[in-house]
């Protein structure tokens, strides 16, 4: 029995990302690759799916950065104040 292959994420963004482009077919893309046609849908369809999650971290991540100086500001306040 075989053992199963694990691509890594590069791999397969790449793969994903010959087959967005159009230029061949899954069929010759699947076989240079040496994957399965279907893997190489599957993972266009996540890169596809997930690609608008590339756009809306960036905000995600300055909304919270920007919470957490709030908060320690606020806990600045609170501890002198006491004190």
């Amino acid at each position: 029995m075989s053992k199963r292959r694990t691509h890594s994420p590069e791999f397969k963004a790449k793969v994903a990302m010959e087959a967005i482009s159009g230029r061949r077919t899954l069929q010759e893309i699947a076989a240079d690759h040496a994957v399965h046609p279907i893997q190489v849908s599957q993972w266009t369809k996540q890169l596809l799916e997930g690609a608008s999650e590339l756009f809306t971290r960036g905000k995600t991540t300055q909304a919270k950065d920007e919470s957490q100086a709030k908060e320690a500001e606020l806990f600045q306040q609170y501890c002198c104040a006491e004190t």
